[in-house]
């Protein structure tokens, strides 16, 4: 029997290498078609002093197939994309859209005041933006010792 010398950095690399495949397989569309595969919108979110703005890449969907949820610490996105049937008679269909259900949560870094948001959807891209509470005053506590 031959003695190996054993080298951890070999099974780290490896390791890093297997989790950015995993990263390359949900950014990519694969060969391979997995139904249980959730995919989620990309989302850009920009934060200014007084407001946080988010948006949301939703290709091909129509308003009444989205609910959008606002909380002071959350936006909260689910909808459904469904699929067009279509007949053809001859010929192949090969498809790389995905049809179905997704959820999204979206935790904002500051409280918003979430009855003065205002929406926005064009292009297939949703824009919320999303006003900043204001913040507590600093309160002075007075301790009797």
């Amino acid at each position: 029997m031959a003695v190996v010398r054993w080298n951890p950095w070999r099974e780290i690399d490896t390791l890093q290498r297997q989790i950015n495949n995993l990263f390359e397989e949900t950014i990519t569309p694969s060969n391979s078609f997995d139904k249980n595969l959730v995919r989620v919108p990309a989302a850009e979110l920009q934060e200014t002093e007084d407001a946080i703005y988010l948006k949301l890449e939703l290709p091909g969907m129509s308003t009444k197939d989205l609910d959008i949820q606002v909380t002071e610490d959350a936006v909260h996105i689910s909808g459904e994309r469904k699929s067009e049937h279509q007949i053809e008679q001859k010929g192949t269909i090969k498809s790389e859209f995905y049809y179905g259900q997704f959820q999204r949560v979206i935790p904002l870094t500051a409280r918003v005041q979430n009855t003065k948001v205002t929406a926005e959807y064009k292009d297939g891209i949703l824009s919320l933006t999303l006003p900043k509470a204001e913040k507590e005053r600093n309160k002075v506590v007075k301790i009797n010792l």
